[in-house]
């Protein structure tokens, strides 16, 4: 088995009631999948029986990766361990493996279709960019008497397969995992699996899925600087999106409040910036500050383990330095790249929009130098073709009351204050280019004339990202409305979260990312969509889950399945089994009463 495929985090401590026991699990009759299949066929008919005999047959090494999750998975959560064997037998027609003229029942079959085996063959596989396109993320899975067959149109697809075989394994009523009620993110330790569940057999439902994704980005998004969260916590995340056919992970690491990546060029951004004096009480604008310094980075290498940990489950890391705007704790760092700085600064301790006391960046040849090197010691952390910028929420009064600006506009031939901000996106697009990198942006780019070869990511609303992908730009949707998950899931039902606004289940469910009213052709510059995680209130992994879960599992469905096999209803029907799977996980999550979001 890779020694390195472990799932952090994911090991639930069963309540002591089920701590030990032995079953035969059953699962439902029919297939219920999140996200959505493309097509299930031959649904019904008969069950198979997986126990401690069967093996896990892998028939080309590019599958080794696969096999290691699902064994390692049906070793944790159910108590079954089945052998990987890596086997030169040959598929046969009806699914099972012929070795010598004997069928091998019951076994689970990892292989690749004719494609497939032809592209991870001629392939130069990237761990660094692991996430892969449509085609090569598209599977077929057969149950049979004759046992599981996975086929990968790449190795993506094998692994997606494997996620969808995990979805049809039954998951009993009560298994749940120990939450960390009321504990910081700095408190909550991985949970250890400990004595668990001995399943004696699995009882799988025949049928046959033929799968692809509808979108090439399928992401989920992370703040880290808000609220610090440990490398194995982060690893947890990852997997929950793992466990969706999720492809991309944004990690947030620069704000106003903190950076959070080592800088071995800039030290003072880890003395200082990494660090603030207190937290806000409360929703903003509070009941007052605690006085507890609060903050911590991560070094080069836990940052590498991370993206080798993602590649392993074909999730691609994008990483975040925002700039001009959100850089408090940049200019309390180093106060020369500051428009005003012979006024004294430090991170930001509240939380909001905090351009109210001047966060942005003056433009000066030194200040260009420096973020050079930053973005330069990002990329040689991060092999990401993609790397987000920003750019967003930029209030240009700064640069109107600063005299040093002005005068870098006029020797550089800048008319105006937007012109100004499309400037420092220019510049940091030739920064990614040297390397071969591509720029992702917040959606504020529109506004000031978007940048030829960089991306859109748009979180305002759906329209800038349809107006980009109109003109010609690669676009990723996040609008707020439907994706931002700090937001309350229903009206009145949390205390502490962002009033006034719901980001409800169906609300989510039901987001069109490419609607008939685009054409073709900006309907192909929508690369797909992710969610957003802001952690200011959220500052514990207990309330992080409750707010991802069960929005994610929707927004998932969104960007994998198509239009045609999408239904709110039916998916609130495959929901109810999807929350003993997070049970079964360990994870929070809101329920509602579990019917009528």
């Amino acid at each position: 088995m890779n020694k390195f495929l472990k799932f952090a985090g994911l090991f639930p401590i069963l309540v002591s009631a089920m701590l030990l026991f032995s079953m035969e699990l059953n699962s439902q009759s029919r297939v219920g999948i999140i996200p959505q299949p493309l097509n299930i066929l031959n649904q019904g008919g008969g069950l198979l029986k997986l126990d401690g005999s069967t093996r896990i047959l892998v028939t080309n090494p590019a599958g080794q990766n696969s096999a290691s999750f699902l064994a390692e998975y049906l070793k944790r959560y159910y108590g079954i361990e089945l052998k990987v064997v890596n086997s030169t037998g040959v598929v046969g027609a009806a699914g099972g493996v012929k070795r010598g003229g004997a069928k091998l029942s019951a076994d689970i079959v990892l292989g690749f279709t004719p494609n497939g085996a032809k592209r991870v063959a001629s392939e130069d596989f990237d761990p660094g960019n692991p996430a892969g396109g449509v085609d090569e993320s598209g599977y077929r899975l057969k149950v049979s008497a004759d046992g599981v067959l996975l086929e990968g149109e790449g190795r993506q697809g094998l692994f997606y397969a494997v996620q969808s075989l995990i979805q049809m394994l039954p998951v009993p009523e009560g298994l749940v995992g120990v939450s960390s009620v009321g504990k910081k993110a700095s408190e909550v330790p991985v949970p250890s699996r400990g004595e668990g569940v001995v399943v004696k057999s699995l009882m799988l439902p025949f049928a046959e899925v033929e799968d692809k994704p509808r979108f090439e980005y399928r992401g989920m998004h992370l703040d880290v600087v808000r609220h610090i969260w440990s490398i194995d916590y982060i690893k947890q995340y990852i997997d929950y999106l793992a466990l969706h056919k999720m492809n991309y992970f944004h990690i947030h690491l620069t704000d106003d409040q903190a950076y959070r990546m080592e800088s071995r060029k800039y030290p003072k951004l880890n003395s200082i910036g990494s660090w603030r004096a207190g937290t806000i009480i409360g929703l903003f604008p509070g009941t007052g500050m605690d006085s507890t310094r609060y903050g911590g980075f991560y070094t080069f290498e836990e940052l590498k383990d991370i993206v080798k940990y993602a590649s392993e489950r074909y999730i691609t890391v994008v990483p975040e330095i925002d700039v001009p705007a959100h850089s408090m704790a940049i200019i309390a760092s180093y106060p020369q790249f500051s428009t005003t700085p012979e006024i004294p600064k430090q991170p930001a301790i509240t939380w909001g929009i905090y351009n109210r006391q001047n966060n942005v960046l003056a433009p000066s040849d030194e200040l260009f130098v420096f973020l050079k090197d930053i973005f330069n010691e990002l990329m040689d952390v991060f092999p990401s073709k993609y790397v987000h910028i920003g750019a967003d929420e930029c209030a240009k009064r700064w640069w109107e009351e600063s005299e040093s600006t002005k005068e870098y506009m006029r020797v550089n031939g800048i008319p105006d204050f937007n012109m100004l901000q499309r400037h420092f996106v220019e510049k940091l697009t030739d920064v990614m280019a040297e390397r071969g990198r591509v720029v992702i942006g917040w959606d504020e780019m529109i506004d000031d004339g978007l940048v030829p070869g960089s991306v859109v990511m748009s979180w305002r609303n759906a329209t800038n990202g349809h107006k980009a992908a109109r003109q010609g730009h690669k676009t990723i949707l996040t609008p707020s409305r439907y994706s931002y998950f700090n937001i309350q899931q229903r009206e009145n039902e949390d205390s502490l979260a962002h009033r006034g606004r719901v980001v409800g289940l169906e609300q989510v469910y039901k987001f069109e990312p490419a609607p008939d009213s685009l054409s073709a052709a900006a309907k192909a510059n929508i690369l797909g969509g992710q969610g957003c995680m802001w952690t200011e209130y959220y500052p514990h992994r207990q309330r992080l889950e409750y707010g991802i879960f069960p929005r994610l599992s929707a927004i998932s469905e969104v960007y994998w399945s198509v239009p045609e096999v999408r239904n709110y209803e039916n998916f609130v029907e495959r929901l109810q089994t999807q929350f003993r799977r997070y049970d079964l996980w360990g994870a929070n999550y809101y329920s509602g009463d579990r019917r009528k979001w």
